[in-house]
């Protein structure tokens, strides 16, 4: 998991355990074989690309059995490709009740132009950053009709919520009857090896910091040092100095990273585990705020050590985070090997 702070009715929706194991669910949601089915979007989708689109379906309409997608409005700018990193401002309802699971327009602090940080110290607005078509906080098969499309357009994409959300969300209480439209607004594309990771020579780590070793393409091992206390204050150091662009807040960043607890080294997340890096927006309280404190001002190509005292982190709250403990310190490493 990367540390993030989100916390979004679709996260509870994916919480379900059979619906993040699902592939597209096309061929077992259940759904009778009615040639008679309709073949375009049920829902109507207005408003000016740059602000919250308005969602309206007819309430006797009925859901096309396949996935429909339609460019609302098209945009000019680069065009997305398959496993592409994609920074966009999101709407998933659902069809039926036009119950919101997810609206990054929503935040009514966070409303800024195109979730890029301006003069003036406004905040830029919370956004999604996610690898199309690769399972996320939004499944998978929501974002692979966006390959094709291009930066600036605003994309729906509807089908039976078994299909957009997998077969576990009638688990979830959806009915399979449900239908369920995403609105994307695609603010930037990026192509980045999601396999790859930071390379150079690496410095030593400070004085009463981790030892970190590097080991290729295996993530870097930490190693803890033997009977100190860890800082009360975050810690940073770039071990690996990169000479791509610098992050600043708004950004989306794309990251191999490996984090353990300091009070026993274990490693509780890894995206070398995983097999591919992540992506998430820095600056916006997407992250925990060590991230979006540590990270800033850095530039792709680098690896950061971050070491993360628990204000900063998951707090002291009496319940675990995952595999987290409570009130725990928490040390990363991180690769930034791209930005969108």
């Amino acid at each position: 998991m990367i540390p993030t702070k989100r916390a979004h009715r679709v996260a509870a929706v994916l919480a379900v355990p059979a619906l993040l194991l699902t592939a597209c669910g096309s061929e077992d949601s259940g759904a009778a074989d009615d040639s008679s089915a309709p073949s375009g979007p049920v829902a109507t989708v207005s408003g000016d690309l740059g602000a919250p689109p308005e969602i309206t379906v007819d309430e006797d309409a009925e859901i096309s059995e396949e996935t429909v997608v339609e460019v609302v409005s098209e945009g000019d700018g680069a065009e997305v490709r398959d496993g592409d990193f994609v920074r966009m401002d999101v709407v998933g309802q659902v069809t039926a009740n036009q119950m919101e699971l997810l609206n990054t327009w929503a935040n009514p602090e966070q409303t800024q132009g195109d979730g890029q940080a301006e003069e003036g110290g406004e905040a830029p607005r919370r956004q999604f950053v996610v690898q199309v078509g690769v399972e996320s906080m939004i499944p998978a098969q929501a974002t692979a009709p966006l390959v094709g499309t291009t930066v600036g357009s605003r994309v729906q994409v509807e089908g039976p919520v078994t299909e957009m959300l997998g077969d576990g969300a009638v688990n979830a209480g959806f009915s399979a009857d449900d239908g369920m439209v995403w609105v994307f607004d695609i603010g930037a594309t990026v192509t980045v090896d999601a396999a790859s990771h930071v390379e150079g020579e690496q410095a030593a780590t400070a004085d009463g910091l981790p030892e970190i070793t590097d080991q290729g393409d295996e993530a870097p091992a930490i190693t803890i040092p033997e009977g100190q206390d860890p800082p009360a204050e975050l810690q940073e150091q770039v071990l690996i100095e990169g000479d791509g662009p610098e992050i600043t807040d708004g950004q989306g960043v794309i990251a191999q990273y490996v984090g353990v607890t300091w009070a026993d080294g274990e490693t509780f997340d890894s995206s070398w585990e995983r097999g591919a890096a992540s992506g998430f927006q820095i600056g916006t309280q997407s992250v925990v705020a060590g991230w979006d404190q540590g990270l800033a001002g850095k530039n792709v190509g680098d690896r950061v050590l971050l070491v993360i005292p628990p204000d900063l982190g998951y707090g002291d709250n009496e319940q675990a985070n995952g595999a987290i403990p409570p009130g725990s310190t928490l040390v990363f490493v991180v690769d930034v090997i791209g930005m969108v």
